[in-house]
């Protein structure tokens, strides 16, 4: 058994760590760190999980009785807790803040197994990808092995309201998304960064602008995106160049059907589309933003560092009906 220890655990992305973990064959959860609910069910936050469990939250952080730990954190915490608190060389560390996905002066292993699975096997420090970026890379990769993306690409994806976290904004409260819709951040999401290094490692460079345009909607979780790639000449390719980019990968599946949402909502799976236009190519994607975009590709990335199945816990249906 895996033992494992969740920082952050009282969030979004921490209940639904917790709930995959105590489904998880080859995994035990030592401890779910929140000071400020140390003593408080796990169930009585994540009320979700009420009769599925007795843990307790704890402001304790023993690290020397884990074998991997997550840090659910906001963004530029995980750098910081770093350099105040030491963990022993040998657990292994899956970070899903932003703090460690760009290249620099880390062993950060960036986390999107579509890519980087052999690298991820021999990490022992694993910077988990975004969620738009997750969608969005998942949507153009493909077409950067291809030396497709020659011009500016369009993107525009929305996400639900679990995107923007637990603790309630002016944003994210119900008055105000219900039967809302906004944009924010549009071209400059912190996520581009991630999705240009991953979109050059492919292609091998990226002279072109990927103009993202960000959607807060109104329903609770999954990304669904949609990217238009002009190419300048028609491509007969490219349909089976999706196929056959993904057909090793454990959760990402092209579909011959165009997608929706609610296929992959409660999934670790990721389903894309394309559909071809003359010289435009049209591709849809769509995860789940907490699953897939975070906590999900989380354990599928543990899974890959132990050795273990890569779908190991992660055998979840949608929950379209």
């Amino acid at each position: 058994m895996i033992k494992v220890g969740i920082l952050g655990a009282a969030g979004y992305t921490g209940g639904e760590l917790i709930r995959l973990l105590l489904n998880h064959p080859d995994a035990e959860i030592v401890f779910a760190n929140s000071e400020s609910n140390a003593g408080n069910l796990v169930s009585d936050v994540h009320e979700g999980l009420i009769g599925d469990t007795d843990l307790r939250f704890t402001d304790q952080m023993p690290f020397d009785q884990v074998d991997a730990v997550y840090f659910c954190f906001g963004h530029g915490k995980s750098e910081q807790f770093l350099k105040e608190h030491t963990i022993p060389e040998r657990v292994k560390i899956i970070d899903l803040a932003q703090d460690f996905r760009i290249k620099g002066n880390h062993d950060y292993v960036y986390g999107l197994p579509e890519i980087n699975k052999a690298e991820i096997a021999k990490a022992k420090h694993v910077a988990n990808p975004g969620c738009f970026a997750t969608a969005i890379q998942l949507a153009l990769l493909p077409a950067a092995k291809m030396g497709l993306l020659t011009k500016d690409v369009a993107v525009n994806a929305i996400t639900g309201s679990t995107g923007a976290g637990q603790k309630p904004g002016a944003t994210t409260h119900f008055s105000w998304r219900n039967n809302n819709l906004s944009i924010y951040k549009p071209f400059t999401h912190q996520h581009l960064a991630e999705i240009r290094q991953s979109l050059i490692q492919v292609q091998g460079s990226l002279d072109v602008s990927i103009d993202f345009i960000p959607y807060r909607g109104d329903f609770t979780r999954g990304i669904f995106c949609t990217a238009v790639i002009k190419t300048g000449t028609e491509s007969c390719d490219t349909v089976a160049a999706y196929k056959d980019f993904y057909q090793e990968a454990a959760f990402t599946h092209y579909s011959e059907k165009g997608i929706d949402l609610k296929q992959v909502v409660n999934t670790n799976k990721a389903l894309v589309h394309v559909d071809v236009f003359e010289d435009k190519i049209l591709v849809t994607s769509a995860i789940d933003n907490l699953l897939k975009g975070a906590v999900g590709q989380a354990v599928q990335n543990m899974n890959i560092m132990f050795g273990l199945r890569e779908t190991s816990g992660l055998n979840l249906k949608a929950s379209a009906f």
